[in-house]
């Protein structure tokens, strides 16, 4: 048995004008509940420092970097690191990145239970659109703010198994789950920022939200025999409701934990990493049973082409 006592740090509302201090502290206080429960191991969402800030449309290059972080641990968040270190527990937390070089990305890390960064991803699949949209309900200005991320599908080796990270987006897409499948992957960390509503779509509300998500993140659990840990930031940001919803997920597909409210919440599973075994020496061993030959069409091609 390989146990990580795993907890997902769901996080309420963060207002345009909450201070990086004021919200790293919430998430201090998230931690140490963690670590009282037993957790070794600590979740947090996807841009977890600031509000949801694509759903503001901004031109002016200043105001859009004063959501991004020069450098993490920093000023701000270097006390949440000495925390970690000082419980000894692993954290993994999504943020806004900027690079040394200009670059803007929607970036998750993991560290070790020493508090030394040990993993990095870029999200991949970003959603929503690049100009101001008058159609839209609301605006999700991710492709604006956001390059695609350039760092692929990563795994590291971390508290004694094999882990990898995706954002939001990144669960409705099967192929990302299966790049980390194909590495071995044994716990996914998946922070996500979901709006209650669809900007496009008026008709699919909260729960066809929550349904979606569920469908996405225990799907991708058991086509890899992985667990899946996601977490929300939820609740409602200067007027715009976001769901929560946030899970622990095992190999099997199965929802072992869940949040029920749309605040500040820890939910907590010890997760046996052993349990990936079954999937991946049976019905997902994908050495014996996949079969690339077939499979171009997922590299070769990105739109649907019907037969003519």
């Amino acid at each position: 048995m390989r146990e990580i006592v795993t907890a997902a740090l769901q996080m309420g509302s963060i207002q345009k004008a909450d201070s990086r201090a004021a919200v790293v502290a919430r998430m201090i206080a998230l931690l140490e509940q963690a670590h009282e429960a037993g957790a070794t191991f600590a979740v947090f969402p996807e841009l977890t420092l600031t509000t949801f800030f694509p759903r503001w449309y901004m031109e002016a290059q200043s105001e859009v970097d004063q959501w991004f972080e020069r450098e993490m641990p920093g000023r701000d968040t270097a006390v949440l690191f000495q925390r970690a270190r000082d419980l000894n527990m692993a954290i993994s937390l999504g943020y806004a990145e900027l690079t040394p070089d200009g670059q803007h990305f929607n970036t998750s890390i993991l560290t070790n239970r020493q508090g030394e960064i040990v993993g990095k991803y870029r999200k991949i699949h970003l959603p929503g659109h690049s100009e101001f949209d008058t159609e839209r309900a609301f605006q999700h200005l991710e492709k604006r703010y956001f390059l695609p991320g350039d760092l692929g599908f990563g795994v590291w080796r971390n508290l004694g198994g094999i882990m990898g990270m995706l954002i939001c987006n990144d669960r409705r897409w099967p192929e990302a789950y299966r790049m980390l499948g194909l590495q071995g992957v044994e716990m996914v960390t998946l922070g996500f920022n979901t709006p209650s509503v669809n900007s496009q779509q008026g008709d699919e509300g909260p729960q066809d939200r929550l349904f979606h998500h569920r469908l996405s993140c225990q799907s991708g659990a058991y086509q890899n025999s992985t667990w899946v840990v996601a977490v929300a930031k939820a609740g409602v940001e200067d007027d715009h409701p976001m769901i929560g919803g946030s899970l622990i997920i095992d190999p099997n597909g199965k929802i072992v934990a869940e949040t029920q409210t749309e605040a500040d919440e820890m939910i907590i599973h010890a997760c046996d990493l052993d349990a990936c075994n079954f999937g991946k020496s049976t019905i997902f061993d994908f050495k014996r049973h996949r079969r690339i030959e077939h499979y171009g069409l997922i590299t070769e091609r990105t739109g649907a082409v019907p037969p003519e």
